[in-house]
């Protein structure tokens, strides 16, 4: 649907829309006025964090290869990978972090511990996904090219599988950020029509691919079969299994932010057109948030405050939490809905959209 046809918002007139935008402004405004020192500790204190989980994920598995020494090195891998990609890489290239001027911790500089460039991130997440939220052929985030996620999509016979590629998604979802335009890049280049920037964009993607493959099953595992209490072996599967733990997080995170009952979808019938209060309330009705405590909201990077981070991606993730109380409160003066709900409700409903799409409609 577009945006203008949400029966949702039937009620608002053009000065509720534009009344809406400048109180959104307003929430941004306060918080980019009083960003400081507090924030500074708290990605910094971050990023030591993550750094002492994969130093002592490691120390673990270099110590044994006894099979709970091995469950806890992966463990705490895993742990480390989903701190790196969630609350750091993904948000700091997002900019949240900028405006401290530190140029380990900038959007520009930041490659994230995952097979995908943060260059290629940043367009098709940053650019495509943030700007052109859940608009069908617009956002390749819905359903990512294969995967039908509303009944506005046609259905193809291999929807038929939609179970089973979403399941193989979510097992090797860093792959997937990798390989996300693949297909296209690699046709154009056999084709012969692709550009000099195209080519050397294939070169640093698989690049990036290639030195993810060696560290982690590799070099690291070699460095770690160096202590007579580790092998070679041991160390790359635990290195497999920290990678599926990150990757199936991350995955149930990303379909709870945007596919629950809910989450509505878009075309790009007033896309050309859209004022900035239609895109606050695209962001809106487009996401959905999760009940967390500050516990599974940080292991989340926030985004089960998706609502607030799709208003304002660019704002530290740490703030999300006092944003959200005043963005709902937006939310009730003007009656829009304000989708959220426990991790395994929001987490259940996904998949059983993506079940029941499987079929054509009866």
């Amino acid at each position: 649907m577009a945006i203008s046809d949400a029966s949702v918002l039937t009620h608002l007139t053009d000065a509720d829309v534009d009344g809406l935008a400048a109180e959104l402004d307003a929430i941004r405004a306060e918080i980019e006025d009083c960003r400081g020192e507090r924030d500074a500790r708290y990605i910094y204190r971050t990023i030591a964090l993550q750094r002492a989980l994969e130093v002592a994920g490691r120390v673990v598995l270099a110590a044994s290869s006894r099979r709970w020494a091995w469950w806890a090195g992966a463990a705490t891998l895993g742990l480390a990978k989903i701190v790196e990609n969630m609350e750091i890489g993904h948000n700091v290239m997002h900019g949240q972090w900028d405006w401290m001027n530190d140029p380990e911790i900038h959007s520009s500089s930041w490659e994230w511990d995952m097979a995908g460039t943060a260059k290629h991130w940043r367009f098709t997440h940053n650019f495509q996904h943030h700007k052109y939220t859940n608009v069908l052929g617009m956002d390749t985030d819905v359903g990512y090219g294969f995967l039908r996620v509303t009944r506005d999509q046609p259905w193809r016979k291999h929807h038929i599988a939609n179970l089973l590629m979403s399941a193989l998604l979510m097992l090797g979802f860093e792959w997937g950020v990798a390989l996300q335009h693949l297909g296209l890049q690699l046709r154009n280049l056999f084709n012969g029509r692709a550009d000099r920037a195209a080519k050397l964009e294939l070169r640093e993607r698989f690049s990036k691919a290639g030195r993810q493959l060696v560290k982690d099953y590799l070099a690291t595992p070699a460095l770690t079969s160096l202590s007579p209490g580790a092998t070679f072996t041991s160390a790359v599967t635990a290195n497999v299994l920290a990678n599926v733990i990150r990757n199936v997080w991350i995955d149930a995170v990303v379909l709870c932010g945007h596919f629950p009952d809910g989450a509505e979808k878009f075309t790009n019938q007033d896309l050309d057109n859209e004022t900035k209060g239609q895109w606050y309330l695209r962001q809106i009705l487009g996401s959905a948030n999760i009940d967390a405590g500050p516990l599974l909201a940080f292991l989340t990077g926030n985004l089960s405050y998706q609502i607030e981070h799709h208003l304002y991606p660019d704002l530290p993730s740490n703030r999300l939490a006092e944003i959200a109380v005043r963005v709902r409160q937006v939310c009730d003066k003007y009656d829009l809905p304000y989708t959220t709900g426990p991790f395994l409700t929001q987490f259940a409903q996904t998949w059983r959209t993506i079940a029941t799409l499987s079929l054509p409609a009866r």
